[in-house]
């Protein structure tokens, strides 16, 4: 069976969501020791200010008080690290009801731990509803497809998208991917960036 690139990435955004689930994330294993935690939380902090939002603003926080905790880092923000392969810059409302009545988790097939609860954003002891969740890039732009088009798929916290996924799109649109095409129109429609926006994700 041939896996092309985008199965490929939704593939890997599927064993990333999972392992959430399970309460284990990419950087905080439990392999790693109370120091090493602490210096990964201090250098997440130290990035926070470079990173944009798709407005080219400040990224605000996708989850917060009373969700569960999001990111790839687990800090509560669409940011990446370099083995981070999906990406997990778009920020989706899953509380929020699609067109379709189905959810992100529906649409793409995976397993459904979009109504899961997981490590509060305020309390760590604690277990909250996945509500405001950094989805990968590329699993976002399948989502679309399966959806139905843009219309269809649920709300974007756009204050809380990172602007990598409109220079990501734009770069792999040059290809030719009509899938990367309709997501970086999608990204725009739902947060109303007009035609301007090209300026600021200029590389």
């Amino acid at each position: 069976m041939t896996i092309n690139k985008a199965s490929m990435a939704l593939l890997l955004c599927v064993a990333t969501a999972a392992a959430a689930s399970s309460g284990d994330s990419v950087l905080l294993r439990a392999s790693k020791s109370g120091k090493e935690l602490d210096e990964t939380t201090k250098k997440v902090k130290s990035m926070e200010t470079s990173k944009k939002n798709v407005y080219g603003r400040d990224l605000q926080m996708c989850s917060t008080e009373g969700m569960a905790l999001t990111g790839f880092t687990r800090d509560g923000r669409c940011v990446e690290e370099q083995d981070d392969v999906g990406s997990h810059h778009i920020c989706i409302d899953l509380a929020s009801i699609a067109s379709t009545g189905k959810n992100f988790c529906d649409v793409t097939e995976q397993p459904d731990w979009c109504e899961d609860k997981m490590a509060c954003s305020d309390d760590s002891e604690e277990k909250c509803p996945v509500q405001d969740w950094c989805v990968c890039q590329w699993a976002f732009a399948a989502y679309i497809e399966k959806a139905g088009g843009c219309d269809a798929i649920q709300e974007i916290n756009c204050e809380a998208t990172n602007i990598e996924a409109l220079i990501a799109y734009k770069k792999k649109k040059k290809g030719g991917d009509h899938n990367i095409a309709n997501a970086l129109k999608c990204l725009k429609e739902r947060c109303k960036l007009d035609a301007d926006v090209d300026y600021a994700i200029a590389r």
